[in-house]
């Protein structure tokens, strides 16, 4: 992640010491995550939501527990795609093969830093929806996914925090269409003050203004579709490459290029 950059995502935290809770909170928080800490009954009875379109961003990670493997299993029983990423006091090559054989994404072992965190969610989160490189290029546009705003038409235009996170979920599912809802839940769907929906309106309107004041053809790349949601495309003028559409599954059944 570039220095300076800000990142904007969620993230469940399961962390059974509160002692520890206060200085992975100020880590996480300082790398730009907004950490939900949760109990144990969220894995009994919290895990539904996560199931729906456009919550399946949010992290969950999960502190070293004697319970850590049965939550991955309950995670992936549940039917959540979610990144899993444990939380390791120590080195243990035998414990962390068993919590990827379970379900894990990732491990990492203390001291915890926000910054690889971070990174490491948006690694699992871009090959989930099928983009193995750092960046996906949409005509005179080129979407980042490590933080960074976009470029377009060669110059780099400026994003608030909110304009970001829903320009990310644009970019992740580019040339196909995701809900205004996914959109949604996926930027304020932890939130205790949620906004009115039409919220995300106003920021696609943003969105539009400032990618059509970049770019030299002055194109829309946000396109509404109607009764479905919104789709980052490129105009028809443009000659796109074929999509990196995968064949054969890779980890996590994510699809994989042969």
């Amino acid at each position: 992640m570039t220095a300076g950059t800000e990142v904007f995502m969620r993230a469940y935290v399961f962390e059974p010491r509160e002692r520890r809770q206060a200085s992975l909170a100020a880590e996480l928080e300082n790398a730009g995550i907004d950490p939900l800490f949760v109990n144990a009954d969220f894995f009994e009875v919290g895990l539904a939501p996560l199931t729906q379109p456009g919550n399946d961003v949010r992290a969950i990670l999960i502190g070293e527990s004697e319970n850590t493997h049965a939550q991955i299993r309950t995670v992936r029983k549940a039917g959540c795609a979610n990144p899993v990423i444990v939380l390791r006091d120590f080195r243990n090559s035998q414990d962390t093969s068993a919590a990827l054989d379970r379900g894990a994404d990732d491990v990492i072992v203390s001291p915890i830093k926000g910054s690889e965190v971070v990174s490491r969610i948006n690694s699992i989160i871009r090959r989930f929806h099928g983009h193995a490189a750092e960046s996906v290029v949409v005509g005179e546009l080129t979407a980042f996914f490590d933080g960074r705003d976009p470029i377009v038409s060669g110059a780099r235009i400026k994003l608030s925090k909110r304009e970001h996170s829903i320009f990310q979920h644009l970019a992740l599912n580019s040339n196909r269409v995701i809900s205004k809802n996914a959109i949604y839940d996926a930027v304020y769907g932890m939130s205790a003050d949620q906004p009115f929906d039409k919220v995300i309106d106003v920021y696609i309107c943003k969105l539009r203004k400032k990618i059509a004041a970049a770019a030299e053809s002055g194109a829309q790349y946000i396109e509404t579709v109607h009764g479905r949601g919104y789709k980052l495309s490129a105009p028809d003028e443009f000659d796109l490459p074929a999509p990196d559409r995968p064949v054969g599954r890779g980890p996590r059944g994510i699809e994989a290029r042969a």
